[in-house]
Order: C-alpha cells, then sequence, then structure tokens
C-alpha cells in the first residue's frame, strides 16, 4: 500500500522522454467461452450487449458473431491505423485465438510487434485449481512459440486466481507480468522466492469502457480522456516520467465509430516530442537493464 511513495524512481526512458506510451491490442477472438471450444456456457463478456448474461448449455451466436467481427474485421482496421503510423504494439494474444487466425500473427511478426501471452483461453482462472491452471499455462506457452515462432516473454491473464503469479515465477521463463493496476512505473515483486518484474496495466485508458455500463460512449468520450491521460502524465514527466498504457480489443475499437477517436488520438501523440512510444518488452528489457534488483 506504500509502493515508491511520494518520490518515486526516475526511470531514465531512452532519450531523456517524459512519459514511455504504449498500446495493448487484447487479441481474444476465438478464445472465448462458447460450447464450440467445449464450455457449457455462451460468453457475456465484453460485447456489444450490456448486460448480458452467460447461455447456458447452448451457443450464443450473436455473442459469437460480434468476437468474429474483431477478428475478421477490426483486428484489420487496427493494423492499418498502427502502421500509417508507424507505431509498435504489444499483443496480449490468447494461444486459442492466436491459432484460429494465422493471418493476423503473420501480420503481427511482420510488423515486429510483441506477441505476449494473454493465456491459453479468454476465460476466468479463478475458478481453476492450480493444477489445471498450471497445465493451461504450459499448454499456452508450448502452442504460442509454435505460432507465433517465438516463446512468449511477458504474460497478462486478466482474469487471475491467487496462484497465477506463483506458477508464472515457477515456469521461470518471463521477462514481465502486466496481472496489476497498482502503479505507474513497473516494479519487482518478491513473493515467490526471486525478483519478478510487474508492468502494471490500466483499465481507465482501456476501449473495454465501451462494454460496461458506465463507460465511453463515442469516439470523442475515449479521445478525450486519452488525450487527458496523456497531457496530465506528460505534465508530470517534466521532473517523474511515467508509463502511460492504452488498451484495446479488436471487437471494440475495431468498430470503425470508434477506430476515428482512436485515429484522433495517434495524430494528436505523434506532433509531440519527447515520448517513448514502445512495446512492453522493451519497457522491461530497460527496468531489467536499468533497475535489476541486487
Amino acid at each position: 500500500m506504500t509502493g515508491y511513495g511520494e518520490y518515486a524512481p526516475d526511470p531514465n526512458w531512452p532519450n531523456k522522454a517524459r512519459l514511455a506510451v504504449q498500446f495493448v491490442i487484447n487479441y481474444e477472438e476465438g478464445g472465448e467461452r462458447t460450447l464450440v471450444n467445449g464450455d457449457d456456457e455462451s460468453e457475456s463478456y465484453l460485447t456489444e450487449i450490456v448486460g448480458a448474461v452467460s447461455l447456458q448449455g447452448r451457443r450464443d451466436l450473436n455473442a459469437e458473431s460480434i468476437y468474429e467481427y474483431g477478428s475478421k474485421a477490426g483486428f484489420w482496421r487496427l493494423h492499418r491505423l498502427f502502421k500509417k503510423y508507424n507505431i509498435p504494439v504489444t499483443v496480449y494474444g490468447v494461444t486459442k485465438a492466436l491459432e484460429l487466425n494465422p493471418d493476423a500473427v503473420a501480420a503481427m511478426r511482420k510488423s515486429n510487434w510483441e506477441i505476449a501471452s494473454h493465456g491459453y483461453r479468454w476465460i476466468d482462472y479463478g475458478v481453476f485449481a492450480e493444477d489445471d491452471e498450471r497445465d493451461h499455462l504450459l499448454k499456452a506457452i508450448s502452442d504460442h512459440t509454435k505460432f507465433t515462432g517465438n516463446r512468449p516473454l511477458g504474460w497478462y491473464t486478466g482474469r487471475i486466481s491467487e496462484n497465477t503469479r506463483k506458477l508464472l515465477v515457477e515456469e521461470g521463463g518471463f521477462l514481465y507480468d502486466s496481472d496489476d493496476y497498482s502503479d505507474d512505473l513497473p516494479y519487482w515483486n518478491h513473493q515467490f522466492g526471486k525478483p519478478h518484474l510487474v508492468i502494471p496495466y490500466a483499465l481507465d485508458s482501456n476501449d473495454f469502457r465501451f462494454a460496461m455500463p458506465q463507460g465511453f460512449n463515442t469516439s470523442g468520450q475515449f479521445f478525450e480522456y486519452l488525450k487527458d491521460t496523456f497531457d496530465y502524465l506528460y505534465g508530470e514527466g517534466a521532473h517523474a516520467p511515467k508509463i502511460m498504457n492504452i488498451g484495446l480489443h479488436c471487437r471494440l475499437t475495431g468498430r470503425p465509430g470508434r477506430a476515428a477517436g482512436l485515429s484522433r488520438f495517434l495524430d494528436y501523440i505523434s506532433q509531440k516530442e519527447d515520448i517513448w512510444i514502445c512495446r512492453r518488452e522493451d519497457i522491461a528489457n530497460h527496468w531489467h537493464k536499468n533497475f535489476k534488483p541486487k
């Protein structure tokens, strides 16, 4: 509950940047709950249907087609947009979703995007037994390596259990995880016997609020919130640089009316100096190099 306190360390970002800006695309489509994937209920989380409930024992074809939009159309709209501005991205890739769209994976690799792991499935691991979650974690790493050509170095479950970080440290091959929202800078976690880097994520500057009862309704609201967050952190960066996290989903911001707000924001920050637009693994490598515990 104390963290870095009043005086956070200077992260000394490359080229003395005042702010590290980091975009995440959550690639989940195809890994959600459905009877097709062997689940006993349909998906109800982060669709266009606010207040949706899971259907027990049957498919929700509306929810499935909303997820399909992210894979079929939304991803490519976001890909074109980031390619236009030549901005690097970290993908939180659900392994099952990556398996189902090799063309999208090829585009990620060609763009030199980081593909971190978002778990084997886009489901709630808080209800998993430890051994079952370990099995999914190891399968996620194995299949991720097969589908992308590289093992994941970053991890974000999203809906975690009390065992998630312990299992990551036990496996030992990760530079960082981002199952945390508690700070604006990375920090070292020593809970499981050796230093493990945590790069906090954010849910306020995240398009998932388009699918929440209290959240963004228009691209203008999304743009204004991102701009206000950027401007405030950029101002603080004159004496205390931080990270700005922007979380995106193919089926949400991949819709044209929302992509318009993201496009405005990309145009806005492209005119700024003294910022470092990077991937999460770039932040992790910087922290391992400069702030490794002795």
